[in-house]
């Protein structure tokens, strides 16, 4: 599939004949069959296509890898700054700004990168990494520097070169992307116990939700639980049943969960009509990491076909996803959203538009690590994170990996530098 892919966009590339610039949207965490670096392996072959004088420059999501192959054979690399995405279009921008100025010879970007030899899932909310941002936002207005990225890599992808980078490029002046990469490297590393999730377990993280909901400042902002460990963003079946079970078990009303990926349930739903009571098989239909299948019996509050979701941008146009059908479920005082296309939870949009006021609801759950956070913290009284059972569990130390060196990252390994002298950059 991916060669299949990579072929079509390389066929466009080459029937477009001589070309200034070319500019990519990528994630930089692909992998497949024969590939741990499919990213890496597209822009070596986009290379060869275009020749050493055309500007190659990407967007990649900041959970990318960040590979050799990639720094190597392009001109211009551009992550994302923010954990949720808000800034995707700010930064499309700045990509496109900097491969026209390379284009038109008005600056000649060189890149370093130092690897922070770190595994870990880095929120940017918190004052931490709000201070890293400003950081990397100040370091961009001093002279010949043009771009400053803090790649967190993506934890759920077991190749050798997962992990946190900061990536620098200046105007023709390697020294110092190389001095600026590993200075900011350094200060992020120093932070390393502070800037990850606090993540509880299913049983303590639902506990603390009920304990907390009586506490609350404003009845109108309701507790929310992410439960990350089935975040499809990530690569989960979206459709575990751990954390829904665990509500129906404990009685708990006044709640709504979102997105639960079950087409068949769906299309049983729409069949069945608005008002329809019937009993279902719901969720657990994917993997051991999906739990087991509840039955239940539901009301059909909401129908929303060819439904999309709305993911805010901090600038520019608004970002949507595509949820296929979906549909609204009650049963025993919990709302749930149910989707035929895998997807994560983006914002609040997803329960209002489905007739769902979160501001009657007590608690909230969704099936996101982090992009929800943006809409969804200042509607809530209180976010907390879940680390439950799951495919994508945000503690790398409980993932399997067979391919990353944990001898030489942390949190395996607390200090990888061990005091050691200025170490050397992958540079260009």
């Amino acid at each position: 599939m991916y060669e299949s892919l990579r072929d079509e966009l390389l066929d466009g590339l080459i029937k477009q004949g001589d070309v200034d610039v070319v500019l990519l949207y990528l994630h930089g965490a692909m992998a497949a069959e024969g590939y741990e670096d499919c990213e890496g392996d597209l822009l070596f072959r986009v290379r060869q296509i275009v020749g050493p004088n055309t500007i190659i420059a990407a967007e990649l999501d900041l959970h990318c890898h960040l590979t050799p192959a990639m720094v190597e054979n392009a001109n211009l690399l551009v992550a994302f700054k923010e954990y949720p995405h808000i800034d995707v279009l700010a930064r499309a921008d700045e990509v496109f700004e900097l491969a026209l100025a390379a284009s038109c010879e008005q600056a000649n970007p060189v890149m370093a990168v130092f690897d922070c030899r770190m595994m870990g899932m880095y929120p940017t909310h918190t004052p931490e990494m709000r201070a890293v941002i400003d950081r990397m936002n100040a370091l961009e207005q001093q002279d010949n520097v043009l771009s400053v990225s803090f790649v967190h890599g993506f934890p759920f992808g077991d190749v050798p070169d997962a992990g946190g980078k900061v990536l620098v490029i200046t105007d023709n002046n390697l020294q110092l992307a190389e001095q600026l990469s590993e200075d900011l490297g350094r200060e992020i590393f120093q932070h390393r116990h502070e800037i990850t999730f606090k993540s509880l377990s299913l049983e303590n993280a639902l506990s603390t939700a009920l304990e907390k909901i009586p506490q609350r400042d404003d009845p109108t902002k309701p507790v929310l639980v992410a439960d990350q460990s089935d975040n499809a963003g990530g690569g989960a079946p979206g459709d575990s049943t751990f954390a829904l079970r665990w509500l129906l078990d404990h009685q708990v009303d006044k709640a709504a969960c979102a997105i639960l990926y079950d087409p068949q349930v769906v299309k049983l739903a729409i069949a069945a009509g608005i008002g329809s009571q019937f009993s279902v098989r719901l969720g657990g239909k994917l993997c051991v990491a999906s739990g087991d299948p509840l039955d239940i019996d539901v009301t059909v509050t909401a129908i929303e076909p060819n439904y999309v979701h709305l993911f805010p941008q901090e600038s520019g146009d608004t970002t949507w996803f595509a949820l296929g059908d979906t549909v609204a479920l009650h049963c025993q005082g919990i709302d749930i959203v149910v989707s035929s296309l895998r997807c994560q939870c983006y914002s609040a949009s997803v329960f209002a538009d489905l007739g769902i006021p979160i501001a009657e609801r007590q608690l909230i759950v969704v099936k996101s690590t982090q992009h929800f956070y943006a809409d969804f913290a200042p509607r809530c009284s209180e976010v907390i994170y879940m680390a439950g059972p799951g495919a994508v569990s945000p503690n790398v130390q409980l993932i399997n990996y067979h391919n990353v060196p944990k001898n030489s990252k942390f949190p395996w390994v607390d200090d990888p530098f061990n005091n050691q002298d200025r170490l050397s950059h992958k540079a260009l």
